[in-house]
């Protein structure tokens, strides 16, 4: 295809990270603490801030993974990096990187951390833990984020480190079923939306938080360097047993997330979209006290660019072009076919914000061709976000 620029694949290939024999060139790539077992899947990785993190597995479909997620419980071993900030000034810090007002953020609770350039751009976002008065994580997507915050902290009593932890999801409608059946107290309480929590899986104490990337009722474990990773995922996996977990990939949770309308850093957003651009803006406190970009955000359009796409005959294809009467107005920035939908959905972003949803595009496929398609509100649905909060239980049948 012609007339844009490839930023993944040539269409009918891509490059990943598969493992072989021999040693040396994989210098900045670290493994995950549950590589050994992942290998038995035959798993294919990206790079998502020089970790492995699986895209697709040998012994099951993205779509066998996508309907394990949705109806039974999956689990991703994912690439995000956790960074920790501690010392007298980790709140003032954190309060100046991040559009939020951090300060509000409690002991034991998540916060969603967005951090924008001088000039409003988005740099990254990732989910931030309070464990302490002063201590926090910081589970940051694929980004430069650490070099950024060791220059801002210039002067402050702070220590910026990487504590050598990763993070893994379980996610699915039984996801807190099995939660239930692994602690070795039972279901912690409370442990809503958005909560921290220490609970012990077979004698060892693990950081868990109530959130995910898939928009399906879920938790999060952290495998710190003190654990034995592969006891604990024994344990872990025979609770998981009676409730049908398995590991997955990004391949099927792609699929997923873009049903949610959840955004990908550096692909959905990057440094030339502001969070009004993309559907962020509820995540910028404007009221709060100065932060790394508030004077841009201050005079920035409020007007979104990003949008749905419903395409019936076909996925679009990232780095397609989004056409309106044969002008380029925009691009594709996610793309997939959803089992449950029944036709090809994804995100445009477009180059103004005069179109939007009940606009009909042209948009790039991923079998080369052309089709036509809808700008949309996002998500395609549970707009509320019921399902993860544990409001709904929403479990489809396999179509």
């Amino acid at each position: 295809m012609k007339g844009y620029t490839m930023r993944c694949s040539d269409v009918n290939t891509r490059d990943l990270v598969t493992t072989m024999p021999g040693a040396g060139w994989d210098y900045a790539q670290t493994r995950h603490p549950y590589h050994m077992i992942e290998r038995l899947k035959g798993p294919h990785y990206c790079l998502y801030n020089r970790r492995h993190m699986a895209v697709c597995f040998d012994d099951h479909s993205t779509e066998d993974g996508y309907w394990r997620l949705r109806q039974q419980a999956a689990v991703l071993h994912t690439g995000e990096f956790p960074l920790q900030f501690e010392g007298p000034d980790a709140e003032r810090l954190l309060d100046m990187l991040f559009t939020k007002d951090i300060t509000k953020a409690k002991v034991m609770r998540c916060a969603y951390g967005l951090a924008c350039y001088e000039d409003g751009g988005l740099l990254v976002d990732g989910i931030l833990l309070r464990l302490e008065q002063d201590k926090f994580w910081y589970a940051q997507a694929d980004g430069d984020f650490y070099s950024w915050a060791r220059a801002h902290a210039a002067g402050m009593d702070v220590s910026i480190t990487d504590p050598d932890v990763f993070v893994s999801q379980v996610q699915g409608p039984n996801a807190l079923n099995i939660l239930k059946a692994a602690s070795d107290t039972g279901m912690p309480d409370p442990f809503g939306y958005f909560a921290v929590a220490r609970v012990r899986f077979g004698g060892q104490e693990v950081v868990i938080t109530r959130t995910g990337y898939t928009n399906e009722l879920g938790w999060e474990f952290y495998t710190e360097p003190h654990h034995d990773a592969d006891t604990l995922w024994a344990h872990l996996s025979a609770a998981g047993a009676p409730f049908g977990m398995e590991i997955f990939s990004l391949d099927a949770m792609n699929i997923r997330r873009i049903e949610a309308g959840i955004l990908n850093a550096g692909s959905d957003f990057n440094m030339t979209t502001t969070p009004y651009d993309v559907h962020l803006g509820r995540f910028v406190d404007e009221d709060k006290g100065d932060f790394i970009g508030k004077a841009a955000l201050a005079k920035a359009s409020r007007d979104p660019r990003l949008h749905g796409l419903r395409c019936p005959s076909g996925a679009p294809l990232i780095s397609a072009p989004v056409e309106k009467d044969g002008d380029r107005i925009g691009h594709v920035t996610a793309g997939a076919i959803s089992p449950y939908l029944g036709h090809g959905i994804g995100y445009a972003l477009l180059d103004t914000s005069k179109h939007g949803p009940g606009d009909t595009v042209m948009v790039g496929c991923q079998d080369g061709s052309k089709q036509p398609a809808e700008l949309v509100e996002l998500p395609f649905y549970d707009t509320l976000a019921e399902i993860p909060r544990g409001k709904k239980v929403d479990i489809p049948e396999r179509s």
